[in-house]
């Protein structure tokens, strides 16, 4: 049966002709919102790694990175492509020579058919972006910006460092250029409503961006965050609030965005709270569960006349 949602496999396999899957690359940044030009703790959730693997500091190669995801994932998934995804940490955070040959070693491998670049919306100019549009002649490309909420007070209250002003001017300064956009928003950020959340939908849909990423607010070890959360300072989502509120997030999407993600997947070692948020697929279920019990789907708050789903 097909998702009440624009989901990214089927995209890619549309583009591709089979499986494509993404290997995560931890290609040795850092970050302003960690090297003290902005902060020196970085974002209240983000732990130590930067979300990433930690293998730049195990000494491995992005090559070799590449070598074992593509092994793991053909496995795993029957993958016979693969997106070369910079995940850890500011993936533009460095001068452009140094970002190319970066992302040349990636493309390196002929099983590499795309380029996904995770990154801040403060850490992109022109110069940069001109480098990253270069390889759209031959690959596809996705810029990843992390946003999180268009809300200010949110951003500032977990110590983004920038704000929606700079996620705007990075996606106006991106677009026109064959480069695919997609924004990372987080659902249950403290002091954020329902009413919030959707506020952020709504916004980010106007803007004409490609992708979304939805992430489940899930507490690690060590990061800000756990201590805020362990002193009492705020709760996390249950998991049929966080349902409740992917579901009212995809309605006010537009039903071209493609959906990259509707949950987190935290390390079971590292995490301290939800623990359903190991319930990856759990969570997925009830939530095409949801959809299809409310007669609704991406984009339905959007349509003209609020019509019929087309999924």
């Amino acid at each position: 049966m097909a998702e009440r949602y624009h989901d990214f496999n089927t995209y890619l396999k549309q583009r591709f002709g089979c499986r494509v899957q993404k290997i995560a690359i931890d290609a040795g940044f850092s970050c302003p919102n960690r090297d003290g030009t902005l902060s020196s703790c970085g974002c209240m959730y983000c732990d130590k790694k930067g979300s990433g693997t930690g293998a730049a500091a195990r000494g491995q190669s992005i090559g070799q990175q590449i070598q074992l995801g593509k092994a793991r994932l053909a496995v795993r998934y029957k993958a016979n492509k693969f997106l070369a995804y910079f995940q850890a940490f500011t993936n533009t955070y460095s001068p452009c020579d140094i970002l190319q040959k970066r992302y040349d070693e990636a493309l390196a491998d002929a099983d590499i058919v795309g380029l996904a670049i995770g990154t801040r919306p403060d850490c992109v100019d022109e110069k940069k972006l001109g480098l990253i549009q270069r390889y759209t002649a031959t690959h596809m490309v996705w810029m990843e910006y992390g946003l999180q909420s268009m809300h200010n007070r949110t951003l500032q209250t977990i110590n983004r460092g920038h704000t929606f002003g700079d996620f705007v001017r990075a996606v106006d300064m991106t677009q026109g250029r064959n480069i695919l956009i997609c924004a990372h928003v987080i659902l249950g950020l403290p002091g954020e409503s329902k009413q919030d959340v959707l506020g952020t939908a709504s916004t980010i849909a106007d803007l004409g961006i490609h992708g979304i990423k939805i992430h489940s607010l899930y507490v690690l070890h060590g990061t800000p965050l756990a201590h805020l959360y362990k002193a009492g300072g705020f709760t996390v989502l249950d998991q049929d609030t966080y349902v409740e509120w992917v579901v009212g997030f995809l309605e006010h999407l537009g039903p071209e965005v493609i959906i990259q993600r509707l949950t987190g997947d935290p390390n079971p070692s590292t995490l301290v709270a939800p623990a359903w948020a190991l319930q990856k697929q759990d969570t997925l279920s009830l939530i095409r569960k949801a959809l299809k019990d409310r007669n609704t789907c991406q984009g339905k708050l959007r349509r003209p006349g609020r019509g019929p789903c087309h999924f």
